[in-house]
């Protein structure tokens, strides 16, 4: 088969939830391209819409579920809007997820619950799902995790989410444990750990210490808009069929001291 052949998406149905704008988008964008509908999630509709038109205008056809998967009694609704829509869902890219900073002593449990129930809980009961209703039935489905760096160490100074970083580190680990239930289903679930990359959740994190991150990622730059749209494209196709519990780690090096 070709490196063509193998990175074509034609056909194909994915969910990227948190999809609406930032890195979700542009994971939305590259699974388009390559000849994916794009089923988009979040929580603001008017947003929502604005990136359906978008893609639309990319040629890309798209549809609009606006929902909290904080949720846990919103997500079998989810699906079956999409189930209506497209019948099947082939991709899952799990990228939905919010941060709180305070010190570790004074977190807020409302604040701890609040990042795990979207970033970890969401991303299971997704996945599940997905998974008994389409992929375990079907015996194939890709599931690619947005995890973060920050679930592989701890913070620079000046930085105190000890949630994120928690429910980041489960995600990595969920995606280790589910690929090694569901491989037997020609699963895939892998993970992609995103470095730095500006959004709307790190722009005030980024003014305050942008340039020290920079001064310490080999390669001297944040991430950028296109940086992420290689590894999606390939953790969701037929060129990742013998990569399973892995994570993918997009920084620029910054990781590697």
């Amino acid at each position: 088969m070709s490196l063509k052949k193998l990175l074509d998406l034609s056909g194909k149905v994915a969910i990227v939830t948190g999809g609406s704008r930032g890195l979700g988008l542009q994971m939305a964008e590259a699974l388009g391209e390559m000849g994916a509908r794009v089923a988009l999630t979040a929580r603001k509709a008017v947003e929502l819409e604005a990136a359906v038109k978008h893609l639309a205008a990319q040629g890309v056809e798209a549809m609009a579920v606006p929902v909290d998967l904080g949720r846990r009694e919103s997500i079998p609704p989810t699906v079956d809007a999409v189930a209506a829509r497209f019948g099947t869902v082939d991709i899952l890219v799990n990228n939905a997820g919010t941060t709180w900073g305070a010190p570790a002593e004074d977190y807020p449990a409302e604040a701890w619950d609040k990042v795990m129930r979207l970033n970890i809980d969401a991303m299971f009961f997704l996945s599940q799902e997905v998974g008994r209703r389409f992929m375990i039935p079907r015996r194939s489905g890709k599931i690619v995790n947005v995890a973060s760096v920050a679930g592989l160490s701890g913070n620079p100074p000046g930085m105190q989410t000890i949630a994120y970083n928690a429910s980041k580190g489960a995600a990595v680990n969920l995606t280790r444990a589910l690929a090694a239930e569901w491989g037997k289903y020609d699963i895939n679930v892998n993970a992609i750990c995103p470095g730095f990359f500006p959004s709307r959740m790190t722009h005030g994190l980024l003014g305050a210490i942008g340039d020290m991150v920079t001064a310490m990622t080999p390669l001297g730059r944040l991430g950028g808009e296109e940086d992420l749209k290689g590894a999606v494209v390939f953790l969701s196709s037929d060129a990742s069929r013998h990569v399973t519990g892995q994570y993918l780690v997009v920084d620029g090096g910054a990781s590697l001291f």
